[in-house]
């Protein structure tokens, strides 16, 4: 499925991570996932939460930089080698992963999000 993730280049240092709770928190916002990235200068924080559109407004209006990238994100059993066949699917189809996180979901899932340089290619490759 395609879904809607935020993403907010922060500067590295203490209590960003925070700020970006508490905005969504006090808008009623619930995370789904995140994934932060940093070095020692900045950092990447990327978020899919419960409703896209109320969160970026939150988060603009505390000040913050949003960019908004369409991910493809793939449910499969949370085994051993859950992972592999979807990998070689998209191998075989040429799409190109630029990044890439995952969470384990309810009932023995784990959601896998792909960020791609093509994400038809991936869509095509999950039909």
């Amino acid at each position: 499925m395609i879904a809607s993730q935020i993403s907010i280049f922060l500067e590295n240092k203490p209590g960003q991570l925070a700020a970006i709770c508490k905005a969504l928190a006090k808008a009623d916002v619930n995370i789904v996932t995140l994934s932060l990235a940093d070095t020692a200068d900045f950092g990447i924080v990327r978020l899919i939460v419960a409703d896209h559109a109320k969160g970026c407004e939150a988060l603009r209006a505390a000040g913050f930089a949003v960019t908004e990238t369409e991910i493809v994100a793939v449910t499969v059993p949370d085994t051993p080698g859950g992972m592999a066949d979807l990998m070689q699917r998209f191998d075989d189809a040429g799409a190109d992963i630029e990044y890439s996180y995952a969470y384990s979901g309810p009932g023995g899932k784990a959601v896998l999000v792909f960020r791609f340089k093509d994400n038809a290619k991936a869509i095509a490759a999950l039909a």
